[in-house]
């Protein structure tokens, strides 16, 4: 998962950046005046992808750090292992991201609604950039945030599967590893 998410958090950092260059440079050029400009075009489908991207990549966030620590208190309740360090641990990471990822998708809708706004000139402009520039220090801030905590529960699903694999071996159970080999076999 730190792969794909890095990746993809490189991918959509940058399409934001492009999204509001293009935005900035279409604005000098009054491309929301002329619906023909190719500019302001490439400005809104790059602001739209990379908005609906950053919604995805900070709902698939949320969605791992809630499965993952479901994940270690069933294994730690199955397993008889205390609540008080790894199931803590886990929900400590979700409370303290969760409140963050939100605020970053709250101001990426809010940046690309006022886009919606200034087009149709309900609202101005200033308004607009003020949220884009919001959105892309926001995000990269939180982006930040959720790789550090991903790294950290990364390690609590490693020292998680470590122990398991202790307490089988004490047993005469497979470990995770046995089982793998037993299947690929």
């Amino acid at each position: 998962m730190k792969r794909i998410f890095l990746v993809l958090v490189a991918l959509d950092s940058f399409a934001l950046l492009v999204a509001a260059i293009l935005g900035a440079l279409s604005k000098m050029q009054d491309g929301v005046l002329h619906p023909e400009s190719r500019l302001y075009l490439l400005h809104f489908l790059t602001g739209l992808v990379a908005s609906l991207t950053t919604l995805f990549l900070h709902c698939l966030i949320i969605t791992y750090f809630l499965g993952t620590g479901r994940w270690v208190k069933e294994v730690c309740i199955a397993y008889n292992f205390p609540d008080d360090n790894w199931p803590r641990k886990t929900r400590d990471i979700k409370r303290g991201n969760t409140p963050f990822v939100i605020l970053a998708m709250l101001i990426t809708i809010a940046a690309a609604a006022t886009g919606q706004a200034d087009q149709q000139r309900e609202w101005p402009w200033w308004i607009h950039l003020a949220l884009a520039i919001a959105t892309l220090v926001v995000n990269l801030w939180v982006f930040q945030l959720e790789a550090r905590n991903l790294r950290t529960n990364v390690q609590i699903l490693e020292e998680v599967q470590a122990e398991v694999d202790r307490v089988r071996a004490e047993r005469g159970l497979p470990t995770n590893e046995e089982a793998l080999r037993q299947e690929n076999m």
